[in-house]
């Protein structure tokens, strides 16, 4: 029998997180180690006349095609993935990590230009707006988080067993400060950061995208960003980690990038295109059921009283207009000594919110 609370995640995701009517086509993609929440998703999707579309991920296949794959392959555009995603209606997609270091070894290069090809592919999901993300509690994120399997399985549905109704509706007074900002300054150990955010919409992520959620989204005017930032955690992108990233910005612009380990890879980031260098998104964590860093983006970012700058790709929903196969999250912990002003005014101060 499923654990309780791999089927109350299931329904969550099928009857809240997206929309579902008869007859739509919905692909449902998934890690192999998450098979019992996939099946539950599954089964839901069927009962509600619906037609699922499956993809299981098998692990070694990531590495397998990264290490041996040639630069036509490499380029190559997948011409029946984006079929598929003009034909699907929705999107829910499982992650289940087996070894969270799979494509250390790879050359960044060969995911940076893997990820130039297959964006559009990616945009047409984005624009449809009915895709959300999970990640499904292994041994591998439990190693991560320095938890055992069954303290992680807590943490995990936690995070992602909530109210999502009564959440959202929390989440809409620093949407509405946010809306009628036009400055940001985030203020903190080794920073001290400004960047516009006028005429640009903040967006609530209220257990819709992502699960678990809860964050409250701004994209910053692309050429606005002025100061620096270090930021508190390590920041993981395709398998690589990052730590003691310190970023200065000047004109919208990474003009300086330092970092204790991964410097290289940073850099080769920040390259990849035009959009890589410039702040696509700054998100404010506000999941206090997340309390602690568990090197897992889709929970670390959410976390109460931390917040987010990603690097590259904005998304349209705000009015954001940066463009890049990049978006790269990373995490500032405001929970010591850290401010957040808008328009000079304080609205939070050490993790807390002051409106």
């Amino acid at each position: 029998m499923a654990d309780p609370r791999v089927k109350k995640l299931a329904e969550i995701l099928v009857n809240y997180s997206i929309k579902i009517k008869k007859g739509d086509l919905i692909e449902l993609s998934f890690g192999v180690d998450a098979k019992e929440l996939a099946l539950e998703v599954y089964k839901l999707i069927l009962k509600k006349g619906a037609y699922p579309i499956t993809h299981a991920g098998v692990p070694g296949f990531a590495y397998s095609y990264y290490k041996n794959a040639s630069k036509e392959q490499l380029t190559h555009f997948p011409k029946l993935a984006m079929m598929e995603a003009k034909m699907a209606n929705g999107t829910i997609s499982i992650g289940a990590e087996y070894n969270t270091k799979e494509l250390t070894k790879i050359d960044p290069k060969k995911i940076a230009m893997r990820r130039k090809i297959t964006r559009k592919v990616s945009d047409v999901h984005i624009k449809k707006n009915n895709w959300v993300i999970c990640e499904f509690p292994t041994h591998s994120l439990a190693q991560d988080a320095e938890m055992s399997l069954e303290e992680f399985e807590d943490f995990c549905y936690t995070a992602t067993n909530q109210d999502w109704k009564l959440e959202s509706a929390k989440q809409d007074k620093l949407k509405k400060v946010l809306d009628k900002g036009n400055q940001v300054r985030i203020t903190g150990e080794d920073t001290d950061l400004t960047f516009s955010i006028k005429d640009r919409q903040g967006i609530k992520c209220d257990g819709h995208r992502n699960m678990p959620d809860g964050e409250v989204f701004i994209a910053p005017v692309e050429n606005s960003t002025e100061g620096y930032i270090k930021y508190t955690y390590p920041a993981i992108y395709g398998g690589r980690e990052v730590s003691g990233i310190f970023l200065r910005f000047h004109k919208g612009k990474v003009v300086e990038a330092k970092a204790e380990k991964g410097e290289q890879f940073l850099k080769e980031m920040i390259k990849t295109d035009q959009g890589s260098c410039k702040l696509g998104e700054f998100g404010v964590g506000v999941n206090y059921n997340i309390k602690e860093f568990i090197k897992q983006i889709l929970f670390d970012e959410k976390i109460g009283g931390t917040i987010h700058l990603a690097l590259g790709m904005a998304y349209p929903e705000g009015g954001g207009r940066n463009k890049s196969a990049v978006h790269w999250d990373m995490i500032k912990d405001l929970r010591r000594d850290g401010k957040i002003f808008v328009d000079g005014k304080l609205i939070q101060k050490n993790g807390k919110f002051l409106i």
